[in-house]
């Protein structure tokens, strides 16, 4: 598993995937699963780096054109992993990445849980998620 901020932007290929730091120790066989996916593994802590020096980052990786999928996995319940699920919005944001396929998971019991977009936003949307448990 490779840093992703101590990465050249460069050394990436068509798949990629981009974990919370911690997901290899605390679902080991959750981890283990990814590498079906792909073995290009990144680690990234959003609790050490700013999520939006992440998005930077990532958005250049993205710009070489070598990449067609793109993988966020995350622990479940965590603040900090959580915003990994973000960065693909401010992406789409900065550029166009429709011709990139994106997925996110959180690994819940060693098992990979898709997550859509529509929870992604949901989580961000306090107001709306209190709406949507009221009623």
């Amino acid at each position: 598993m490779k840093e992703i901020m101590k990465t050249n932007i460069y050394d990436v290929s068509d798949t990629i995937i981009i974990v919370g730091s911690c997901l290899k120790y605390m679902q080991p066989e959750g981890f283990k699963k990814l590498k079906v996916i792909s073995d290009n593994i990144y680690e990234l802590c959003l609790e050490e780096t700013h999520i939006n020096m992440a998005i930077t980052k990532v958005g250049g990786m993205l710009r070489t054109g070598k990449i067609k999928k793109l993988v966020f996995v995350s622990v479940d319940k965590s603040p900090h992993c959580i915003q990994l699920h973000y960065i693909q919005d401010e992406l789409k944001k900065m550029m166009n990445i429709e011709n990139i396929d994106i997925k996110n998971y959180v690994v819940v019991n060693n098992e990979l849980e898709e997550i859509t977009p529509e929870i992604i936003s949901l989580s961000k949307n306090l107001s709306k998620l209190k709406y949507v448990i009221n009623n």
